[in-house]
C-alpha cells in the first residue's frame, strides 16, 4: 500500500441499501476520505482485513444490539484494533440527531442529516491514531 494512500483516512462503509451506501460513499469521498463500500457483514471483513480501515460506518437493517455484535465480529475477525471506531447509523430506536456510545468506541446515530454525520466522522478520525 503507498505512502500517499495510506495518508489518507479510509472509511469502511456496511450498508445493504446500494442507494443509501452510493450516497454516503459519495459524500465522505467529497470530503478526501478513501471509501470502501460493503453489502454484507462477510464483504465487510474481507474488505477490513485487506485496507485496514480507520473507521467503519454501519447500517444493516438490523436492531443495535445485533449489529454491535456484528461490528465486534468484523473487527476481530479482520485483526482490527480496537481503536477503530465504529458508528452504527440511521438507528430508529433513538430521536433524531441523537448519537451514544453503546460500546468499547462503538457509537450509535441517528443523524437528521449529512452533516451532522459528516461531523461525527470527523471527530472520531481526529481522535484515532493515523497508521
Amino acid at each position: 500500500m503507498s505512502l500517499e494512500y495510506r495518508q489518507r483516512r479510509i472509511i469502511l462503509v456496511v450498508e445493504d441499501v446500494e442507494e443509501t451506501g452510493v450516497l454516503i460513499e459519495k459524500m465522505l469521498k467529497g470530503n478526501g476520505y478513501c471509501v470502501s463500500l460493503a453489502r454484507s457483514e462477510e464483504d465487510a471483513i474481507l474488505r477490513a482485513r485487506s485496507q485496514s480501515p480507520d473507521l467503519i460506518l454501519m447500517s444493516l437493517g438490523s436492531g443495535p444490539k445485533r449489529l454491535i455484535e456484528v461490528a465486534n465480529r468484523i473487527r476481530r475477525k479482520a485483526g482490527l484494533q480496537q481503536d477503530v471506531a465504529v458508528v452504527i447509523f440511521c438507528d430508529p430506536t433513538i430521536p433524531e440527531g441523537c448519537e451514544m456510545e453503546v460500546g468499547e468506541n462503538v457509537f450509535v446515530s441517528r443523524p437528521d442529516n449529512f452533516n451532522q454525520l459528516r461531523e461525527l466522522v470527523k471527530r472520531l478520525l481526529c481522535k484515532a491514531p493515523s497508521y
